[in-house]
């Protein structure tokens, strides 16, 4: 089985080669995209063209080099053959590494249990959140706190405390018989499913403030790999807030994906 293709090649070593003055390991100095494959990469909900542009975006904006986009659609075929989820990474100087992954064990369970999230310290604010760098310290090191008060999820903030996005995804609320989400100027990522939804939902941008997320009925967050997953509990600070994990509008949703 290959285990990662870089740089042109397949590799069917699970280990990867790099200069200790690359600046992709010394700063996390990358741009990636995460894509769950269904059947192939041309089926629509892949959204591999979309995964491109978002490398391309990143790539012009940080004036990198473009890499060999042949190479990363060749890439991205073979490890299709073995894994449902891929991770494109493009490095500087044009280099292009393809890991691919397993989808969650548990996600059906969370797709229709839902989860628990905890609500990070607004330190851990993700750097440069319109782009997808390798930098991705202060998202993992929230998920990595989230579970150790057994959350599955966490959800960063600003520095007034408004909810901006989880550690993966777009954060999702219904309340007044309307989708609401963080908008784009709060400072959260341009996710490729959260366009997707906007178009589709045409839900309420607005900045979700202590007094808005107490009056959602359910919310939820989204992803390209992980589609939904409901969110029946957040643990903020000394509160616990509830929501309906089975709330009917969720299925609104859920139809995207079929």
């Amino acid at each position: 089985m290959v285990k990662h293709w870089y740089n042109g090649s397949a590799i069917e070593s699970d280990q990867i080669q790099l200069s200790i003055n690359d600046p992709g390991l010394i700063y996390g100095a990358t741009t990636f995209t995460t894509l769950r494959v269904y059947r192939s990469l041309d089926h629509p909900l892949t959204q591999w063209d979309e995964h491109c542009a978002r490398l391309k975006t990143t790539i012009g904006a940080f004036h990198w080099q473009d890499p060999n986009w042949e190479n990363i659609r060749s890439g991205a075929e073979s490890m299709a053959t073995d894994y449902p989820v891929l991770r494109v990474v493009v490095f500087p100087d044009g280099r292009e590494w393809i890991t691919g992954r397993s989808l969650p064990s548990d996600l059906i369970q969370r797709q229709q249990s839902g989860i628990t999230a905890w609500v990070a310290e607004s330190e851990l604010s993700r750097s440069l959140p319109q782009h997808k760098t390798g930098n991705y310290l202060a998202s993992w090191l929230a998920l990595q706190t989230a579970q150790r008060f057994n959350a599955q999820e966490a959800i960063l903030i600003d520095a007034d405390g408004n909810w901006l996005e989880s550690s993966t995804g777009t954060l999702w609320g219904w309340k007044h018989d309307r989708w609401w989400t963080p908008p784009l100027n709060n400072g959260i990522l341009p996710g490729l499913m959260r366009s997707r939804l906007i178009s589709e939902l045409n839900p309420i941008e607005q900045t979700w403030s202590s007094e808005v997320v107490k009056q959602f009925e359910a919310i939820a967050c989204t992803n390209c790999v992980m589609e939904i997953v409901p969110i029946h509990t957040v643990l903020d600070r000394d509160q616990k807030h509830h929501y309906n994990s089975t709330h009917p509008k969720l299925q609104q949703i859920r139809n995207f994906f079929t």
